[in-house]
């Protein structure tokens, strides 16, 4: 059958670690190695004389033999049916996978090609596991995104539902005790404002968690001025210390950082909440330092100080310091939630304390551009505007008939015209009737999915450039686009009677319409 030149070339095919067969121009099997047999049941003797195409399941048999002519028309090395499937077909019938390599020999006057033919199972059923393994994978991601937007969205109801019925009850308390009442009722009133913000304070610090293990809130690093910052924190934690009889001691600081100005002011104020909490007298102070590339802001206070052996668990939730000296105050989630946010940022903490003397804690963050933080600092800073008329005209617009009427008594009782509605149509129709309008205060989440800045921009259209309160009880990504907005001011839910009420002689005194929440929770951007 063949007059191959040398005998040691067919010992040398015979011991190819792959199945080997040589072909003629006709297709017929003019050579098979011991391989063969393993491969495709075959003795080699067996296939000698018989066409290629016997080794071929029967469905590619026709087709083959055009493949056939085609390479003998161009005989070179190459692998047979590049980028096709190609299967082997065994003597009992079976069918596996397999690969083949065509290589031309001379043989005299004539040229044979070499086939060799490697079985791929186990590559093919690698191959399959892998694509299952990634679409697996890629099945649990998209799982994992719509779990997340699942949690985003419920966060952000749950921000908005839990805060509801709180907001009711601190505006409610806040005209009580504006009420001419005895005594004992005004006592009672001041128990039950004090129990509405605890409640207040834990719905906050949970939200806060569940936010950050969502991954919900996303940081937006910027230049700013930490004057700026320090500033806010002057105004909100003044009558606090005072209170306490407590000294509040904020440097002056003329340098600039380079993060999240409103999660930074968030890890501050839980610092200095701390701080005045377990502070029974003397001071706390806030102090910024410059440190090469880097700002340093300490929180120090003459409190009663961190057992040494308790400091590593300060960070976890609801975990509080024992001792003699012990406050009990609070829910120990405060540092749990700055932990969480000094890990966002990406930003260092550390921790000093002495029993008895005080705590320093040290929030270090890089260098911003003094420049950069001047046009920060300088969107949100309108120029005063004096009041005139003596009843001033608030439109109101709440879809909680319970928020609605308590916001409402509660702005009458101090003497302003209030006009109450539920829905941007209604705005607009008390907007038409009656332009005199000074303020809007408006919700952000309203029914069939209207919002309070498309309430703005509606009333503004027919009042002009009125100033506006936007109340939330999330903290929605769409609401930080309002950053520059120079009459806006955004109030997180639940704000008591007196901030409120300050915040509405502020704007319609012309005070700065800041963008950053009024309260215990400053803007954070979140899914939604």
């Amino acid at each position: 059958m063949i007059s191959i030149a040398s005998n040691l070339a067919l010992r040398v095919l015979d011991a190819a670690p792959d199945a080997m067969i040589l072909i003629d121009d006709s297709g017929t099997i003019c050579f098979a190695n011991r391989r063969i047999a393993d491969l495709f049941g075959y003795e080699p003797e067996h296939l000698l004389g018989q066409r290629v195409e016997a080794l071929m399941p029967e469905r590619f048999r026709v087709p083959h033999l055009e493949h056939r002519e085609e390479y003998w028309r161009g005989v070179r090395v190459r692998p047979m049916g590049a980028g096709l499937e190609l299967f082997g077909r065994r003597q009992d019938g079976s069918e596996f996978p397999l690969e083949i390599s065509l290589s031309p020999i001379a043989d005299g006057d004539r040229t044979l090609v070499a086939a060799a033919i490697r079985d791929v199972t186990d590559r093919k059923s690698a191959e399959a596991d892998l694509i299952e393994a990634r679409r697996a994978a890629e099945l649990a991601r998209t799982a994992a995104d719509r779990a997340n937007q699942g949690k985003s969205r419920f966060l952000a109801t749950a921000s908005h539902d839990l805060r509801q019925p709180l907001q009711t009850l601190s505006l409610l308390n806040g005209s009580l005790r504006r009420m001419s009442v005895g005594r004992d009722i005004s006592e009672a009133l001041l128990q039950q404002e004090q129990a509405i913000g605890g409640m207040s304070r834990l719905v906050n610090a949970l939200l806060d968690i569940s936010k950050l293990e969502s991954g919900a809130i996303k940081p937006e690093p910027t230049d700013f001025a930490v004057a700026m910052l320090l500033e806010e924190l002057r105004r909100e934690f003044s009558n606090i210390a005072a209170s306490k009889g407590l000294q509040l001691k904020i440097d002056s600081c003329s340098l600039s950082v380079h993060s999240d100005p409103s999660l930074v002011g968030q890890i501050l104020r839980n610092l200095l909440s701390n701080a005045i909490k377990y502070t029974r007298e003397g001071w706390v102070r806030l102090q910024c330092l410059r440190e090469t590339a880097r700002i340093r802001i300490d929180v120090l206070d003459t409190g009663i100080g961190i057992p040494a052996d308790q400091l590593p668990y300060i960070y976890d939730e609801f975990y509080q310091v024992t001792g003699a000296n012990r406050v009990r105050e609070g829910y120990g989630l405060g540092l749990s939630i700055v932990q969480r946010l000094v890990r966002l940022l990406d930003l260092e903490l550390d921790v000093h304390s002495d029993v008895g003397q005080g705590t320093t804690f040290s929030l270090v963050l890089p260098v911003g551009s003094a420049q950069a933080a001047l046009r920060h600092g300088s969107a949100a800073c309108p120029q005063p505007e004096k009041e005139t008329g003596s009843k001033v005209r608030i439109l109101l617009v709440e879809d909680n008939p319970a928020v609605r009427r308590a916001t409402g008594l509660l702005l009458q009782m101090e003497g302003y015209e209030v006009a109450a509605v539920a829905t941007l149509e209604e705005a607009r129709a008390a907007a038409n009737a009656d332009r005199s309008a000074r303020l809007v205060i408006t919700d952000y989440h309203l029914a069939d999915e209207e919002n309070g800045i498309d309430v703005i921009a509606a009333l503004r259209g027919t009042l002009g450039p009125v100033r506006a309160i936007l109340m939330t009880g999330d903290t929605s990504s769409a609401i930080k686009e309002l950053a520059g907005d120079q009459h806006l001011r955004i109030a997180s839910k639940p704000i008591n009677a007196d901030e409120l009420l300050g915040l509405v002689r502020a704007m319609l005194a012309g005070g700065p319409g800041a963008s950053e929440p009024l309260g215990r929770e400053p803007r954070r951007p979140a899914q939604t």
